[in-house]
């Protein structure tokens, strides 16, 4: 989405300044994901194609930002001897470090179910169970989409503080992140994001290998 790129600007220059991010944007991924209710094979095969571009453009590292094509990174990164993240596997990886109980916030619906199983499989890697309560902030999306940043904001805030009986609450994509500063959860939760955390990440692995 094209609303990523603003977040996880802001985390390269906050949190990695040194290194010089570049955006290749297929906005209509999304748009195909929502309209066929699935993650097809002429999906995967865009990732593919994607990664071996950023690849051959000499990226030492990949990271992508749509929550909802989980699947898809898992196939690309197999193609590439670079690291590839998905957007929020370091904020997960933060989220089980919190607790059993997690609250998955998002404006992209089809985000929720992909990111819940993404989840759960990490828990049971980990010898765990996990009860993850996903929550979908209505016309959020759309408003930010028509330029109404505040409607999008004010959404999310609601939706957040709806949430009951959980260890950390999770917003669950990179367009969600200008907002969390503003974002109250029952209880005082921790309300992660995933932007800065993967910039973090990414930053490791990268670096790691040239070590």
């Amino acid at each position: 989405l094209q609303g990523s790129i603003g977040p996880i600007q802001a985390a390269f220059a906050s949190d990695w300044p040194e290194a010089v991010p570049v955006n290749l944007v297929d906005d209509s991924l999304s748009t195909d994901r929502a309209r066929d209710g699935e993650l097809t094979e002429a999906m995967v095969d865009r990732f593919v194609v994607l990664t071996r571009y950023a690849k051959s453009t000499g990226a030492d590292g990949i990271l992508f930002t749509c929550s909802a094509f989980h699947a898809a990174i898992d196939t690309a990164a197999e193609e590439v001897d670079i690291p590839v993240l998905k957007p929020d596997e370091a904020m997960m990886e933060g989220a089980l470090a919190a607790g059993d109980r997690l609250a998955l916030v998002a404006t992209f619906e089809p985000t929720l179910g992909t990111a819940r199983a993404e989840l759960e499989a990490r828990a049971s890697a980990l010898g765990r169970e996990v009860q993850v309560d996903t929550y979908h902030v209505k016309g959020a999306l759309e408003a930010l989409q028509s330029g109404d940043a505040e409607g999008h904001a004010q959404r999310i805030i609601d939706t957040v503080g709806r949430v009951q009986d959980c260890n950390a609450v999770l917003l669950a994509q990179f367009t969600m992140a200008p907002v969390a500063s503003r974002v109250r959860a029952p209880g005082e939760v921790p309300v992660l994001t995933s932007p800065g955390t993967a910039v973090a990440k990414l930053r490791h692995l990268v670096e790691g290998r040239s070590s």
